[in-house]
């Protein structure tokens, strides 16, 4: 089954805006992982809008599942995940003027950074994913540049207007998926999912990992974190069993 990965930035989102202590993420990824949270996923921006540098710190002592911290290529962000330790880094674009991750990282244009910074993270013993959209060229650079992962952006699928664009965005992803696939590259998706939009995706695609964050969040403020994962996972599970069976 696909394993999910829980983004909790926006638990600090809210904090942030009184700069209180609460509500604390680090207690929102311990009830995460009573739900169901196979992963859990934060995002150390530069400019610190939501998750602290002591966020990363306490989620590396306590998280006993996976970590996975999505960061820019910036050289003081690169030190504080060589330092922390996380099982996984995702690499993503970062704009300091937008409200959330716009597209795919931009590998053919960075190559030489991008292949730098991926081997501090492998020499270092750090699976390296990289969030990208779907295109062949940028699905070979992440092969090039030597990325274990590959996290296909999602957001066009989220936001198709109807069931025509829906259904190109999931042939586009699939296709990204069997490129992929083709190239030894490991595939995983996020963006913009909900528990709405999140079972077509289940059923059509043959991938390890769903990053899911604020529509988790923003079910949680009325039925709590944990009950939110939990809900989450099965219908993950549910959808999953409607998945055609591939025989080799």
């Amino acid at each position: 089954m696909i394993k999910l990965g829980v983004n909790i930035d926006h638990v600090a989102t809210l904090r942030q805006a009184r700069k209180t202590f609460e509500p604390d993420p680090i207690t929102a990824a311990s009830l995460a992982v009573l739900g169901g949270a196979d992963i859990i996923t934060v995002h150390l921006r530069e400019d610190r809008r939501h998750i602290q540098d002591r966020d990363v710190r306490l989620l590396r002592e306590t998280v006993c599942t996976k970590l996975n911290l999505e960061m820019s290529t910036a050289p003081e962000i690169v030190d504080i995940a060589l330092k922390t330790k996380p099982e996984q880094i995702t690499l993503v674009p970062e704009k300091r003027q937008e409200i959330t991750t716009e597209g795919g990282l931009d590998i053919v244009t960075q190559k030489k950074t991008i292949m730098h910074v991926v081997k501090r993270f492998q020499d270092a013993g750090i699976l390296v994913s990289l969030f990208i959209d779907a295109e062949e060229d940028q699905i070979e650079a992440a092969r090039d540049v030597g990325a274990q992962f590959i996290e296909l952006h999602t957001g066009n699928y989220a936001n198709a207007k109807d069931v025509t664009d829906r259904n190109t965005m999931i042939e586009k992803l699939q296709n990204g998926v069997k490129i992929a696939n083709k190239l030894g590259v490991r595939a995983n998706a996020g963006h913009g999912l909900t528990y709405q939009n999140v079972g077509l995706l289940v059923e059509s695609l043959d991938i390890e990992e769903l990053h899911i964050g604020h529509s988790i969040v923003s079910r949680a403020v009325f039925t709590g974190i944990q009950k939110a994962v939990s809900e989450m996972k099965e219908l993950i599970y549910r959808h999953s069993l409607q998945k055609p069976q591939i025989i080799n």
